[in-house]
């Protein structure tokens, strides 16, 4: 008996072992499991945050379709603009093209310098959403004014777009650097996908806005633009909760929890005010302006502006050896930009004008002439398509340490413009013989003025925020909307030589190569030291 309760209780007590040896191998098996679900969730979660932080926020759309319908009613009004003033047959002004052009220079000007003030405005007092809201207003109210036909409010129309378009231009962009306050590739591609809205606006605005204006009436024309507007606005507001906190609010009121009334409102009033009394003396006719001699006279109040600036920032803005050499450096690429666009902005004037006068527009299959601003399309449709092309091109070549330098870039876009207009000479010199030339002269200058917009464009802000000093950033990146105004100011004025008829057109068009590709060639000279400069920044 003694034996067997032994074996009995060997026997259970061998039982009770491996029993445990299974639960401690089912347990086992059960946490492995189980870790393994939880890594295969965690690694699901983290994969849906990956995808959830690589996705746009919805904000992007609702600013790419507010720009985007923004740039079509302005590039729709702006490919009408000159060929209204000169028109005087179907309900033009009837201007000399001199005039004209000189009027479509001092209103291109405007609008960028009403990006100073705009900024301004959001930034102290009304905070980018809101000003976004006030400026597409604003510019709608200035289309429907330019549709009304007479003189008197075609100028207030103007104006109106200038003022709405300087609220509108510089906060829409703010608000998409905002929307992404980690930065980095994310925000670069955020801004890369605004920046094809801003395009496919300028493609469709002058389809429509030309197509409306020539063949119908001048001023169906421009109320399409500021129903463009409208739909924009309408856009904004109905999607703008999406935009949530950026740019809600002024950044001096940011954090904030009780404000009084800002005493800035005092300069936006007297500002109106003084705006206000110069339309009343120009429309009672007290005072006559005369925009030949008054884009001169703005041109050289720009120019004295600038080197009073960049003077005071040498000598008294307490700036290191290493700012000084790169503040040299800004000043000749502000240069550079401003002969770039005063040849670039002769798409809207000269350009447009030789489309209407000398180029066959006529598809003779389909007996329909082409509305003159229908050329005002191919820049941007080229835009959309060689974006890209050039991005990988300079990532391309960056990767074999190719990558062109700042100046380099900058001279073979004023280069690559000059092209464009050595082709244009070629064009003239069958006009001044009395023919009408192919339109592909016109299509081959646009492509290469484009080529030199997207090797100097895209980096010309990029340029500033690198080589400014960190502290007068903001104010240099003013002084570089004030060149692209002066070059504005100046392709206008180049333009009123068109009027001397299609005899001269072939030296017009030679000058400018000479001052485009010229200044290219001689900024290629100065790209070493240029380099040395600026060190390591590329």
């Amino acid at each position: 008996m003694g034996v067997l309760a032994f074996r009995i209780g060997e026997i259970r007590s061998c039982l009770f072992h491996r029993f445990n040896v299974i639960l401690f191998i089912a347990k086992s098996h059960c946490i492995a499991v189980f870790n393994q679900m939880t890594d295969t969730a965690e690694k699901s979660i983290a994969t849906a945050e990956v995808a959830q932080k690589s996705r746009h926020p919805r904000g992007l759309y609702t600013l790419f379709f507010t720009e985007m319908w923004e740039r079509c009613s302005y590039y729709g009004m702006r490919a009408l603009l000159v060929l209204f003033m000169v028109d005087a047959i179907r309900g033009g002004l009837g201007f000399t093209d001199e005039t004209a052009t000189a009027i479509y220079g001092l209103y291109t000007a405007m609008v960028y310098l009403a990006a100073l003030p705009g900024g301004w405005m959001a930034d102290r007092l009304l905070g980018a959403q809101r000003s976004v809201w006030c400026g597409g207003i604003i510019i709608a109210a200035g289309h429907f004014t330019l549709a009304v036909p007479l003189k008197e409010t075609f100028f207030l129309g103007l104006l109106l777009v200038i003022l709405g378009t300087g609220l509108l231009k510089p906060n829409i962009s703010v608000i998409v650097g905002h929307l992404y306050p980690e930065g980095g590739a994310r925000r670069d591609a955020g801004f890369s996908i605004f920046y094809m809205g801003i395009n496919l606006g300028a493609f469709i605005g002058p389809l429509v806005c030309s197509a409306l204006g020539e063949k119908v009436n001048w001023h169906y024309g421009f109320a399409a633009a500021g129903v463009g507007m409208v739909l924009g606005l309408l856009q904004f507001k109905l999607t703008a909760r999406h935009l949530g906190e950026a740019g809600l609010r002024p950044r001096r009121k940011e954090g904030a929890a009780k404000q009084g009334f800002d005493k800035a409102w005092y300069i936006v009033v007297a500002g109106l005010a003084v705006v206000l009394l110069m339309v009343a003396l120009g429309l009672s006719r007290v005072v006559t302006f005369n925009p030949v001699p008054i884009a001169k006279k703005t041109s050289y109040v720009i120019v004295g502006l600038g080197a009073i600036y960049f003077a005071g920032i040498l000598l008294f803005g307490k700036l290191d050896t290493v700012e000084i050499k790169r503040t040299v450096v800004l000043i000749v690429l502000l240069m550079a930009s401003a002969m770039f666009w005063s040849g670039f902005e002769q798409a809207g004037s000269s350009l447009n004008l030789f489309a209407e006068r000398f180029t066959v527009r006529t598809i003779a299959a389909l007996q329909y002439e082409v509305p003159t601003g229908w050329f005002q399309s191919l820049n941007p449709v080229f835009i959309i398509a060689l974006a890209p092309v050039f991005a990988a091109l300079w990532v391309a070549l960056a990767r074999r340490n190719l990558n062109p330098s700042i100046p380099t870039k900058f001279a073979i876009g004023l280069i690559l413009l000059g092209l464009g207009f050595l082709v244009m000479a070629g064009a003239s010199q069958i006009a001044a013989a009395g023919k009408q030339a192919m339109p592909y002269w016109l299509i081959t200058t646009y492509l290469l003025h484009t080529f030199g917009e997207l090797c100097l464009s895209p980096v010309g802000l990029s340029a500033v925020t690198k080589l400014a000093p960190q502290r007068f950033v903001s104010q240099m990146m003013g002084l570089w909307f004030l060149a692209t105004s002066l070059g504005n100011l100046i392709a206008g004025l180049i333009a009123g030589k068109f009027a001397e008829g299609p005899a001269q057109l072939p030296e017009m068009f030679l000058r400018i190569v000479l001052t485009t590709a010229g200044s290219g060639l001689l900024l290629l000279l100065f790209v070493r030291p240029m380099k040395k400069l600026i060190g390591d920044i590329r």
